[in-house]
């Protein structure tokens, strides 16, 4: 028998995935945990410090989680109504919400009454952070005001009466103790300097403002509200850098990465967008099971918690590194071994002699040579070799089919078999890139089994979604050829037709090409 040639194996490409070093990290977590809490998770905020804890708000209470646990370890229920917000000092000794009452209190993490009471907001408050000097608080609330308080007096320094609507969102800056911003449903986000007791800056952002950000170095700022997620330059005076708009529905929150180079955005459309901060590309997004409203990281980006409208709390670890483990050195030939010959110099009566590679075929490849072509193409029917490698089992069915045996491979199989072969019918038919093979093939399994239906239910259920699915595919092709035809006729009538030559008679009876112009 003549040399077997093995099939050559199709590679398809996967249309729309592009793997980069930012779809490595990203996608470098473990299966999410998922915590549920008694509301919805309005503020999620970790702790600056080692351990790195994190402080989660929901409904009336705010629960403070280790980074690896799954029931808090801390639990501050000392509040009249529902909490919405809690942020970490930066030594992560302290902690402060605002709740729907009003009030802004403060807790030590090592005990559980509130140390502090700041009485003076009369709606809710949405927003809380800590100055740089450690020793202010500023807050927002419904009633339009932004205040400032200090910590050892438990009294009011500052009111800013600014704001023509609710203020939901704020931070302070990292740098300057005297600077924070606010940003409010009026459409509008704020800079204040308590030095000067009035706004320094003021930019519009065009919808309700959800959520402010400043980055380390205090020279940009994000606003998040409605769709778009907006950049201004603070060193220019507050001029926009970029408007992005990848979300579908409201975008609810922001995070910056460690290393300030990624840019995470949380929407009620159910994804978490990455942006690059030099490009302002999406280079990554995640997709969640209900609207978000709340996201962090923690140190190193080690772990990713999102809260989300259904009271569930997503929490996602870095996967760590595997340690390779060392094995004991085995001896190999000493490195004069292989250079023994190697400058060798061939004489004129030498004879060079090649050794053959030998080659191995795949197991699959030997059963088509003996001609078993029901076990090969029940080799790549194999669910490890389906799921991993779907491309292999396509290329098989079309050698078969080439062969003009797929017929004879499809036949005579029991329940079981055909199972497998209708399962991998169903996961890949409706992908373009095995569609043209697969679609012959479920015509062939049709017109086999169709005699026999009504025998097992099981392979009923698979066999009329299996024919579903090819009419639906037919279906699509049918609109897709129809659309291509209106789309040359618009071509065509859209280019410039050139000029047609015409052969007319002078008048000294001569022929001439005359062309004319359409």
């Amino acid at each position: 028998m003549a040399g077997y040639k093995p099939v050559a194996i199709q590679t398809y490409p996967i249309l729309g995935e592009k793997i980069t070093q930012d779809t490595l990290y990203w996608n470098n977590y473990k299966t999410p945990v998922q915590i549920k809490e008694f509301g919805a998770v309005s503020k999620v905020d970790f702790s600056p410090q080692p351990p790195y804890n994190y402080a989660v708000t929901a409904s009336s209470r705010i629960h403070i989680y280790g980074r690896y646990s799954q029931e808090p370890i801390k639990t501050f229920s000392r509040f009249k109504d529902t909490a919405y917000c809690a942020t970490f000092r930066q030594d992560g000794r302290l902690l402060v919400a605002g709740s729907e009452d009003g009030g802004v209190q403060l807790f030590d993490i090592s005990g559980r009454a509130p140390l502090r009471q700041f009485e003076g907001h009369t709606k809710a408050v949405h927003t809380v952070d800590f100055t740089a000097d450690k020793y202010h608080v500023v807050s927002g609330a419904d009633d339009y005001t932004v205040k400032l308080w200090d910590i050892p007096n438990a009294t009011e320094i500052l009111t800013f009466k600014e704001h023509s609507d609710y203020v939901r969102c704020g931070c302070a800056s990292k740098l300057n103790p005297d600077l924070f911003i606010t940003g409010s449903y009026d459409h509008t986000v704020k800079m204040f300097d308590a030095r000067t007791n009035t706004s320094v800056l003021s930019v519009e952002h065009g919808q309700p403002v959800e959520s402010v950000l400043l980055f380390p170095s205090g020279g940009l700022l994000v606003s998040a509200g409605g769709r778009y997620v907006k950049v201004w330059d603070m060193l220019k005076g507050g001029q926009l850098l970029v408007s992005l708009k990848n979300h579908h529905k409201t975008v609810t929150c922001l995070c910056l990465s460690s290393s300030g180079q990624r840019l995470l955005s949380g929407s009620l459309d159910r994804k978490v967008k990455v942006y690059s901060t030099t490009s302002y590309k999406v280079v990554h997004s995640f997709d969640y099971a209900a609207s978000i409203l709340s996201l962090a990281l923690a140190h190193e980006d080690e772990t990713i918690v999102v809260g989300m409208t259904n009271g569930i709390l997503s929490v996602k670890h870095r996967k760590s590194e595997a340690k390779k483990e060392s094995l004991p050195r085995r001896r190999r030939p000493a490195y004069r071994t292989f250079i023994k010959g190697k400058n060798y110099m061939k004489q004129r009566d030498d004879i060079l002699i090649n050794r053959p590679a030998k080659k191995h075929l795949e197991l699959y490849d030997r059963d088509l040579k003996h001609f078993r072509i029901s076990k090969a193409l029940d080799r790549v029917l194999d669910p490890t070799c389906t799921i991993k490698t779907p491309e292999i089992t396509v290329s098989i069915i079309k050698e078969l089919n080439r062969r003009g045996v797929l017929a004879n491979a499809l036949a005579g199989r029991d329940e079981k078999e055909i199972s497998h072969v209708l399962n991998f019918l169903i996961r890949h038919l409706s992908q373009p890139r095995f569609a043209p093979v697969l679609i012959n093939a479920a015509e062939i399994i049709i017109d086999i089994y169709l005699p026999v239906i009504g025998q097992s239910p099981v392979v009923d259920k698979k066999f009329l979604l299996l024919q579903g699915l090819v009419e639906k595919e037919i279906d699509y092709q049918r609109e897709l050829l129809e659309t291509l035809g209106m789309m040359d006729m618009l071509f065509a009538t859209m280019r410039r037709k050139e000029g047609t030559s015409v052969l007319e008679h002078t008048s000294d009876g001569f022929p001439e090409n005359k062309k004319i112009e359409s």
